[in-house]
């Protein structure tokens, strides 16, 4: 049986949360929410699983789109990671919050980095 993205831990992960900031970013001050530190969070977040997503659709016709687009992945969890210690900074979000969601991207970076070299070329 086919497996599709939807099965894909990485997937779960990343999709799980990517709702939890968006949630939680639609607390943030007004003036962050259209193109300030809010916007730019649930953006950067939703990438990271949009990105899966592409390189998942792509990879029966492009062999190696996959892993470049699970790259691109790890990079808009780099984004995230920083867009939440400004919001931290900024006493948008509780450092322990904060520091929680700095851990679960930090671990979904190497869950990525694993599932992309464990892929076939």
């Amino acid at each position: 049986m086919n497996r599709g993205v939807d099965d894909l831990d990485i997937y779960q992960i990343s999709y799980n949360l990517m709702l939890e900031i968006h949630k939680l970013t639609l607390e943030f001050p007004k003036i962050e929410q259209y193109g300030g530190v809010a916007d730019q969070l649930r953006r950067s977040s939703k990438s990271i699983t949009a990105n899966i997503v592409e390189g998942f659709g792509k990879n029966p016709y492009y062999k190696g789109e996959f892993k470049r687009m699970l790259v691109y992945s790890i990079g808009s969890c780099d984004e995230t990671t920083l867009w939440i210690k400004t919001s931290r900074d900024l006493s948008y979000i509780d450092k322990e919050i904060a520091n929680r969601y700095l851990q679960e991207y930090q671990i979904l970076v190497k869950k990525i980095s694993s599932f992309t070299k464990n892929l076939k070329s």
